[in-house]
């Protein structure tokens, strides 16, 4: 029996892709590049913009000569595609036979084999080899609302998991040769607030330290109202918490964030942006911004550029407006024009291309520890704790492992270097 798997978006996504590999392997089945040759397909799907979402409409139209070749075939759909009620999903591509809602591995694979022969196999699934680098989702859902976000109404109210449940799970991980962990959630600042023991993401990261044999700690994405003086005082504090944040602003302009309901002003972010450099003061930081949304003018747009060149950020991931279905922003006039959208993202790539650019060369000749995550070309791959991509090369088999690079070239978004110690670590 062979799979394949396509997944689009976040990291939610990728974690859930992870653990349904896993699990069908567990039964026996083995991976295939190509859906003609699967017996079961799985798509997990986005819709956050709309760019992704005709992606998967385009995907998943292809796949129904493949029903017609094999009609004993699977085809599922999970991910946040999948509303609450499929019936129209249903009714347009009847070739599917199972829609599953956003995370719902469990019910593919009650939908794929029965509860005895999952037991059969549990012990090749724990024995398999798990990545350098792994995703565990520690927080689903999400309770905010901004107006632009479909992910609230896809994903459901925040749900968090125990602290042991995480710990064992990072555990098991690293048991099988993991050596980094991302703690995910949709706002994973808000960690453990729907706990019974009201233990928050702090304490989470202090629990997973404790892990034997792991080497690093990274977690994301948060959320200016949730960033806690708690949670910087362990970035701070922690050693195997990498000094790396992700804090999306979205825009740089007050009118355009609460229009957005983003539920901060631009000065209390850049007061948080001081706060947090002056305790971890060799932190990179990323941010997320949307150009275009409704009603933004280009005098709201100029203060997002200004802001970003202000505060130099290490990466910015920058995207187009687009209205989504069911969302409170569908309510206000889309009223900047694709073309002008697409010169504003243009615009702050540009910027960031050339901050980026600089913050990299000044770790020229400088050394860093690379956790190596994989090869790429002949060369090894991998990341420094604040998550540069760093490229060298070696003759032997540094997966898995740190390894001491000196930084010999810089772009904006890798660099390159030469080993300064002679054997992994």
């Amino acid at each position: 029996m062979k799979y394949h798997i396509w997944t689009i978006g976040c990291q939610m996504n990728k974690a859930d892709s992870w653990r349904a590999a896993q699990e069908l392997e567990a039964l026996g089945f083995v991976p295939t590049k190509e859906p003609e040759d699967a017996d079961l397909v799985l798509l997990n799907t986005c819709v956050v913009r709309q760019s992704a979402e005709n992606k998967v409409y385009g995907r998943l139209s292809s796949l129904k000569s493949l029903k017609t070749k094999n009609p004993g075939a699977t085809i599922a759909v999970m991910g946040c595609l999948v509303e609450e009620d499929s019936t129209c999903l249903e009714q347009r591509f009847p070739f599917v036979d199972l829609f599953l809602h956003p995370s719902d591995v469990q019910g593919l694979m009650e939908f794929v084999t029965d509860e005895r022969r999952q037991a059969t196999h549990r012990a090749a699934y724990k024995s398999s080899r798990a990545p350098v680098s792994c995703y565990v989702p520690v927080v689903h859902g999400c309770d905010n609302f901004c107006t632009y976000c479909i992910v609230r109404l896809r994903r459901g109210r925040e749900r968090s998991r125990p602290v042991p449940e995480v710990v064992q799970e990072v555990r098991s991980m690293v048991d099988r040769g993991a050596r980094e962990v991302t703690l995910l959630g949709q706002n994973v600042d808000a960690y453990g607030h729907d706990l019974p023991d009201r233990l928050d993401l702090a304490d989470l990261l202090r629990a997973v330290h404790e892990v034997d044999h792991l080497s690093r700690i990274r977690f994301l994405t948060s959320h200016p109202n949730d960033m806690s003086e708690r949670i910087i005082e362990a970035v701070a504090e922690l050693d195997k918490v990498c000094e790396h944040i992700e804090l999306p602003v979205q825009a740089g302009h007050d009118l355009t964030l609460k229009r957005m309901a983003r539920g901060y002003t631009v000065d209390q972010y850049r007061r948080l942006i001081d706060r947090i450099r002056h305790r971890v003061p060799d932190v990179a930081l990323a941010t997320d911004v949307i150009v275009g949304f409704a009603g933004e003018t280009e005098e709201h747009f100029q203060a997002t550029y200004d802001l970003l060149a202000e505060l130099q950020f290490d990466v910015v991931h920058v995207a187009a407006y687009s209205p989504r279905p069911g969302t409170a922003a569908m309510r206000l006039e889309d009223d900047v024009p694709a073309q002008e959208k697409d010169q504003r993202r243009r615009l702050i790539e540009e910027l960031q291309r050339r901050i980026a650019t600089a913050i990299n060369h000044e770790l020229l000749k400088s050394t860093a520890e690379i956790l190596v995550d994989g090869e790429r070309k002949g060369r090894w791959r991998g990341r420094t704790h604040t998550n540069k991509l760093v490229f060298f090369e070696d003759d032997r088999d540094w997966r898995g492992n740190l390894a001491h690079v000196e930084i010999t070239w810089a772009g904006p978004w890798s660099m390159q270097g030469k080993l300064k110690v002679s054997d992994p670590l």
